[in-house]
């Protein structure tokens, strides 16, 4: 019988984190908590490593664990085009979009280094880590998004997902078909853009399926979608780096980023 591996997850206690944990549990696989920086270099020996917790904490660990951390590309939602978006999205830099006028909504494209949202102008955002002027940042028009969808999305296929908002506040549902419908037909469109275990989310704008953003399942909140389904996702997302397949090898993320 092979060995299941391991799932080395974030010392900060929160309800994904435990459900993916507990479904790891049920695989047959180990929980490793890296509660101190000697944790990882511990596990450098250790086969089968997976992850779950936050973008600092994997460029930190991931070459001790032998984790390959996979993530959309910078370009993959401004590059859909409105049918898909239903709003103008551009990436740009932190210190070029200082000069916009606004209102408009500003987010890091993937990483959580300042807050997404609503901007009264370019002048209003936050400065950023290190090198703020050369932050990557995704600049797009103010919509009302009535509803929006998690979608955990393994080879093309919509394994698992949920409701997560509603009018911009938490609330927690089932996927209708409809959001199925739309998200099956932008990833036979687009879905060669995007890593082969990824997150997707989705809305609706005025009555119209657009896609909110795509994410990392290793940094994703479950909300009410199946753990045991949402962990397949994961464990292909952040696994081990021999087993990353030639497809992915490009949205594979550097430790330094």
């Amino acid at each position: 019988m092979s060995d299941p591996g391991f799932l080395a997850v974030t010392p900060h206690a929160g309800p994904t984190r435990d459900l993916l944990a507990a479904a790891a549990r049920r695989r047959g696989m180990d929980i490793v908590e890296l509660v101190a920086p000697g944790t990882a270099v511990a596990l450098r020996d250790r086969p089968g490593g997976h992850f779950y917790g936050g973008p600092g904490l994997g460029a930190a660990v991931a070459d001790d664990l032998g984790v390959a951390l996979l993530e959309p590309t910078d370009d993959w939602l401004p590059g859909l085009g409105r049918e898909f978006t239903r709003r103008t999205i551009h990436a740009t830099t932190l210190g070029e979009a200082r000069g916009l006028e606004g209102p408009v909504f500003v987010k890091p494209p993937r990483d959580k280094t300042f807050p997404a949202a609503v901007y009264g102008s370019g002048e209003e955002l936050p400065d950023g880590p290190d090198g703020p002027d050369e932050l990557p940042i995704l600049v797009s028009e103010v919509v009302d998004w009535a509803a929006e969808f998690r979608l955990f999305v393994l080879d093309g296929e919509i394994r698992t997902g949920a409701q997560y908002a509603t009018y911009g506040h938490l609330e927690v549902g089932p996927l209708p078909h409809p959001v199925q419908d739309f998200a099956s037909h932008l990833l036979a469109e687009h879905g060669d853009g995007l890593p082969s275990a990824v997150v997707v989310d989705v809305g609706l704008v005025d009555g119209a399926w657009a896609v909110v953003e795509a994410n990392m399942p290793w940094f994703s909140t479950v909300y009410a979608a199946d753990p045991a389904r949402a962990l397949e996702v994961t464990l292909r997302a952040a696994g081990p780096r021999a087993a990353v397949r030639e497809r992915d090898r490009k949205f594979v993320r550097t430790p330094t980023a």
